[in-house]
């Protein structure tokens, strides 16, 4: 997943960071609401972990502004604030979940990867595609029930087309699921090399490539 953490605490913002890229996800981490929102308009997220404690403009506030503004990304809030009025408040506000701190990195990711389902409308927790089983929770591959090792990178890149298997996704749209900000510029061919080791390891036809577009996901089964 692509993520964008809005936490004014350096401590916790930078160790949620590290944590939830440990798992495999490209996370954008700000402590000011102005610059989240200017990023929000700059990366395909896939959801938001939201500090409601924020300098200057309340979280909530920011989050009132943004579903005034159509905008669906779906948003966790992460908080000290347990009281039950200020999660109602919350969820009554737009939020699709309430989280209070501290909080395991773990069940933070498990929460995350429970709205995304709901937000593309996966009724199971695994990913089906054919023969392809992909558990976003333990990072697993089978092809014809066989496991497959994949790279961090890998996982990222079929995550991203398991996420839109009828779209062809274009190289930019790729490359923003999979690198977020906090690192250097990926090499030109590195995409190139992410999709031949999809097919390598798992089976040529996995991924289809859509000349002068962009990648796809291949047919469910060889051949089909």
């Amino acid at each position: 997943m692509r993520l964008i953490t809005l936490e004014d605490d350096p401590q916790l913002g930078e160790a949620i960071a590290a944590g939830l890229r440990q798992l495999g996800h490209a996370v954008d981490w700000f402590r000011e609401g102005a610059m989240a929102d200017a990023a929000i308009g700059r990366a395909p997220y896939d959801a938001l972990v939201l500090d409601l404690g924020l300098p200057g403009t309340d979280g909530m506030v920011w989050l009132r502004r943004w579903r005034e503004r159509g905008l669906t990304l779906p948003v966790l809030i992460l908080t000290a604030r347990d009281v039950v009025d200020h999660r109602i408040a919350g969820l009554d506000a737009g939020a699709d979940d309430y989280l209070i701190k501290p909080i395991s990195i773990d069940e933070l990711a498990a929460r995350l990867r429970a709205m995304l389902r709901r937000a593309t409308g996966r009724v199971q927790p695994e990913w089906t595609h054919g023969a392809l089983r992909y558990d976003p929770a333990t990072k697993q591959v089978h092809w014809h029930e066989r496991p497959v090792e994949l790279t961090a990178r890998e996982l990222a890149l079929l995550e991203a087309l398991l996420k839109h298997p009828q779209r062809v996704l274009s190289k930019t749209q790729l490359q923003e699921q999979l690198y977020d900000w906090s690192g250097s510029e990926p090499e030109s061919n590195a995409l190139e090399v992410h999709v031949h080791h999809l097919r390598r390891k798992i089976h040529p036809a996995i991924v289809r490539t859509v000349r002068g577009v962009g990648y796809a996901l291949g047919a469910p089964e060889p051949g089909a």
